[in-house]
């Protein structure tokens, strides 16, 4: 059973994609609930998703569908014997379709990250709230950036890197790297003979080598985001 403000979301986006054919902006849904952050939204959209009455749309920042609808009040969907009304896959707006610029999600932010020599990469409970456009699909968290070894790439100290969750990388990916279980560093990912060679972007550090046993790829950079 949903709850009262899971129940008026789900009929919200519901009406306003078979009024417009696009998703509410999070701050639509945010002032159409009375929520006082859209963090809020965010909760709720993430709860109807497990429950399986909305599915989020791959590659699209702004891109919900309808999988089911409960029972309404006002009578726009009828009640089946468990109050679940299945609906037709809405079809995908087009990809070109303007995102909401200021859709904001909130990742995990766990700590800091070497961008020199290794550091350890602590795990914690805070929370990023990062523009919804920087993020692709897929599950991301953000890690602070220490060190001054990926300047030629535009990564400062202090930056944020986001991170998208991967346990592989290309030759040339900026990866988030673990090394024996312990450390974590950021770099460029590259092959060397039966080495894995984990290069810098700054002339003044030289490029670090290890055995593939050693290193596990954690995720691979998908955006930066810089406070001023």
């Amino acid at each position: 059973m949903l709850t009262r403000k899971q129940h008026e979301l789900v009929c919200f986006i519901h009406d306003r994609l078979a009024e417009t054919g696009v998703s509410p902006s999070f701050e639509e849904m945010k002032e159409a609930l009375d929520l006082k952050s859209k963090s809020g939204v965010h909760r709720l959209i993430s709860a109807l998703e497990e429950r399986g009455f909305i599915r989020r749309l791959a590659n699209r920042a702004r891109a919900l569908e309808v999988v089911k609808m409960p029972e309404r009040k006002d009578g726009k969907a009828a009640a089946t014997p468990d109050n679940i009304v299945p609906l037709a896959p809405r079809a995908s707006a087009p990809t070109s379709a303007p995102m909401a610029a200021n859709d904001v999600l909130e990742i995990p932010l766990h700590g800091r990250i070497a961008a020199g020599l290794p550091i350890e990469a602590l795990e914690g409970q805070s929370a990023l709230a990062v523009p919804a456009a920087l993020l692709g699909p897929g599950e991301h968290y953000a890690l602070e950036v220490s060190g001054d070894s990926m300047v030629e790439a535009g990564i400062l100290d202090g930056d944020y890197a986001l991170i998208r969750k991967a346990d592989i990388a290309r030759p040339g990916d900026i990866v988030v790297a673990l090394i024996d279980d312990a450390e974590a560093t950021l770099k460029y990912f590259r092959n060397e003979g039966n080495m894995v060679r984990l290069d810098p972007a700054n002339r003044a550090y030289e490029p670090q080598r290890y055995a593939p046993a050693q290193v596990r790829i954690q995720g691979r950079l998908a955006g930066l985001l810089r406070r001023y």
